[in-house]
């Protein structure tokens, strides 16, 4: 079958979850469906594939888990918790901590869905640790976890549309009607990417999406 557990790169949780996905955005109708929100899409569409909903009140978040292979045997699916934090995306920090903390989850057991300026829509890039980029919600979860070594799924937002344009405005603004195919494709990768971190390991995941662009022709 497609997921198989992989050797834990950490002690696992005696509590019963493995892993924590979380999707970096900001709370409120406000800003459904900008391009800061991202993080925000893929788990909701996570949440959906799996049969779920993201709305217990936890850690400063709304939460969910999903389970992640166990095709061939229930007994090796991989328990995972989805996060929204409800922080505000500068304070993200603060809510992944506190749910690591609880769950006594080492770095490596962590995924961070964001958006990103320097890809275009359409494109994602996942990576094992690395800088924040200038993402303010990566750049609070480094700070308060006091490490970068954990994986961070990048969906492309595309670029300013001009230098003097303010970027707030821009990743606060919502995806015109033409991106909407290249932000579907997107978002789908960027779920499937997840599930393969957690069942075959982020390497896999960066082999297989990483530099896929979305085609109006397949």
């Amino acid at each position: 079958m497609f997921f198989k557990r992989r050797p834990p790169i950490a002690e696992v949780s005696t509590k019963g979850i493995n892993f924590i996905i979380v999707g970096l955005g900001n709370p409120g109708t406000k800003y459904e469906n900008t391009r800061h929100n991202c993080g925000f899409m893929v788990i909701d569409d996570l949440a959906r594939k799996h049969g779920t909903e993201v709305k217990q009140i936890k850690f400063k978040s709304l939460v969910g888990e999903i389970k992640i292979g166990g095709f061939e045997n229930p007994a090796d699916a991989i328990r995972c918790l989805l996060m929204k934090p409800s922080t505000y995306m500068n304070r993200s920090g603060q809510a992944v901590s506190e749910a690591m903390k609880f769950y006594k989850l080492a770095p490596s057991q962590l995924i961070v869905l964001c958006d990103d300026i320097n890809l275009d829509v359409g494109t994602i890039r996942t990576r094992e640790k690395g800088s924040d980029g200038g993402q303010k919600g990566l750049q609070s979860i480094i700070v308060t976890l006091n490490s970068d070594e954990f994986a961070r799924i990048r969906i492309g937002v595309g670029a300013k549309p001009h230098p003097d344009y303010a970027l707030q405005d821009w990743v606060l603004s919502l995806f015109k009607q033409g991106e909407a195919p290249a932000l579907e494709f997107a978002l789908r990768n960027a779920v499937e990417s997840a599930e393969m971190c957690v069942s075959k390991g982020v390497l896999a995941a960066m082999n297989k999406y990483n530099g896929v662009k979305f085609s109006k022709n397949p």
